[in-house]
């Protein structure tokens, strides 16, 4: 008779099961300390957008370079040597300035719900409140659960 392994020998760990993950519709650049990247719009439904590039240069944001990226060299435009697909173009700032910005960003959007729940409150009629605190408390008489009658 064959001889048995015991079984917590054998486990199901050692079978590492192949995971699939979806390709993304944009490659994403091999990560880079203190650099942040994003995509930027540089067409919109087929016709240029200007506006919106200028805006985010002026943000910080600078285009990247293929040379600099050779991962993406698929991906660059032979016109400008930037990192181009579909009317986006990837372009990167420093780590530190781009979280000064989405704080800033943070901030700006917490004092417009402050103003937006200001002004509703503004009508408020203790009468009539718009929002009341509802507290529901759960409480044991004396001789629940004690034993005694």
């Amino acid at each position: 008779m064959a001889e048995r392994k015991p079984r917590d020998l054998e486990s199901r760990a050692t079978e590492a099961r192949e995971v699939y993950v979806p390709p993304t519709n944009l490659p994403d650049p091999d990560p880079r300390p203190g650099v942040a990247h994003r995509w930027i719009a540089t067409h919109v439904l087929g016709k240029a957008d200007p506006t919106n590039v200028s805006k985010r240069l002026r943000e910080g944001w600078v285009p990247v370079k293929v040379e600099d990226y050779p991962e993406l060299k698929l991906f660059g435009d032979p016109t400008s040597g930037n990192v181009e697909i579909g009317g986006l173009m990837l372009c990167a700032m420093s780590s530190e300035k781009a979280k000064a910005r989405d704080e800033y960003y943070a901030k700006q959007a917490e004092a417009q719900m402050e103003s937006v729940d200001n002004n509703y409150m503004r009508n408020n009629d203790p009468r009539m409140p718009l929002f009341t605190d509802r507290k529901t408390t759960v409480q044991r008489g004396a001789k629940f659960g004690s034993g005694s009658n």
